[in-house]
């Protein structure tokens, strides 16, 4: 028979005498009585089985299938189970290119990406440290060695990465925890420091400085169709501009693997007189909107910086992004919402969160007392009565449900004389 003895700190131990009759003992760590009495009474059948020469029962060894790790490996110290041979654990550089080269799912910038963070992490780990080797700890001054050179976000986007390397190395079972698992910070956060919203008078500027009508458009498709820089633009073909209806529909790479491979907007007015003018440039037979720029060696932003410069103008941060966000700004001034996220192509959360800004209109309103119309028409609503008009109200919309004499009563009370009149 076995025994479960206890310590002062918690911590358990199952004793039993074996078949060669000497005692022996298997530490359980820190768990629950229940759990120590399922240990004990399987290890008491370990013993019957062997002095009886039988085998064990079916829900004997299919528990003993299923260990692995410590228990396991204290079972067998005591001589009840054999011990295990455990396959090796592959080198991080080894797991890292057997796992980026199984994302076969993903698109090759994403990919890029992911090579991006497996520089980092081997420039910090070495290609030949064990993954069973790295350490929580690790995992933090990893994240210290990024900022030294690095900015806050593209910290959170590689330590994103590399716990969802980690995440993977576990659930595949090379590495019995994941060391990356409680690592804080890894979420892409908005930096409003970096938020610019770009004028009108500042977009006149760059359009008269863009070389030619083909940079025009690419500019204003960014700034009053708030696209996505380059794949949107350069995605765009002249079978996707509807005239008559005035739509253009729009390829969107970055939400395709959502199932929303496509979405149309409207063509803006400030949008069409570019569209019309790299029409009547474009021969005969062009399938793309965007031709001169489409090599994938043209930088687009150094281009745009240098436009921006011969503008007179000083380079605003996030090119690209910015004016999307610009333009998002402006519209839901305009549009409900989930009309303005639906046009550009996200969620009203993602808009919220990185795209709207606080511009200098919003604080020059708000001095002047909000918008003109508000000021000069103060008519209440009838929701804001707190009731629900009357039928006679609804059939006569200028029927007030008082006579207009007593409307203007005021709060001051007739005396108390009764019902007849003075005599």
């Amino acid at each position: 028979m076995a025994s479960i003895s206890r310590e002062s700190n918690g911590r358990r131990t199952v004793q039993f005498v074996g078949a060669d009759c000497k005692r022996r003992s298997i530490r359980l760590g820190k768990m629950s009585q229940r759990e120590a009495e399922g240990i004990k009474w399987r290890v008491e059948a370990f013993v019957s089985a062997t002095l009886a020469g039988c085998p064990l029962t079916d829900e004997v060894s299919r528990w003993v299938a299923t260990l692995d790790g410590p228990l396991a490996d204290r079972l067998a110290a005591v001589g009840l189970v054999p011990k295990r041979q455990r396959a090796c654990c592959p080198t991080l550089a080894d797991f890292l290119d057997q796992y980026i080269g199984g994302r076969t799912d993903v698109k090759q910038s994403t990919r890029e990406h992911l090579q991006r963070a497996r520089r980092d992490l081997l420039a910090f780990f070495g290609p030949d440290k064990l993954l069973s080797d790295v350490a929580p700890g690790e995992a933090d001054e990893f994240r210290i060695f990024l900022f030294r050179r690095l900015a806050e976000n593209t910290v959170r986007r590689i330590c994103g990465r590399a716990k969802q390397f980690f995440r993977a190395a576990y659930r595949k079972r090379p590495i019995p925890s994941d060391p990356f698992a409680d690592l804080k910070g890894c979420g892409v956060k908005a930096n409003q420091s970096r938020y610019y919203f770009i004028t009108r008078a500042e977009a006149e500027k760059v359009l008269e400085a863009c070389p030619d009508a083909q940079w025009r458009l690419l500019f204003a498709l960014a700034r009053f169709a708030g696209l996505r820089v380059p794949s949107e633009p350069l995605g765009l073909r002249w079978g996707d501009v509807d005239w008559a209806r005035g739509r253009i529909t729009i390829h969107s790479p970055k939400t395709a693997h959502q199932g929303k491979a496509t979405r149309q907007i409207p063509m803006f007015p400030e949008l069409r007189p570019y569209l019309e003018a790299a029409f009547d440039e474009a021969a005969a037979g062009t399938e793309y909107v965007i031709t001169r720029y489409r090599d994938t060696n043209s930088n687009l932003r150094t281009q745009l910086e240098r436009i921006i410069h011969k503008a007179g103008l000083t380079s605003w941060p996030k090119l690209f992004q910015n004016l999307r966000a610009t333009r998002e700004t402006e519209l839901v001034e305009t549009f409900p919402l989930h009309v303005v996220t639906s046009w550009l192509g996200n969620t009203a959360a993602v808009a919220v969160k990185y795209y709207l800004q606080v511009t200098d209109e919003h604080f020059q309103r708000a001095a002047r007392g909000g918008d003109a119309e508000a000021v000069h028409n103060p008519v209440q609503q009838p929701s804001e009565t707190g009731r629900k008009p009357s039928q006679q109200e609804t059939k006569n919309p200028g029927f007030s449900g008082v006579c207009d004499t007593l409307r203007y009563c005021t709060s001051v009370q007739a005396p108390r004389l009764g019902l007849e009149p003075r005599t």
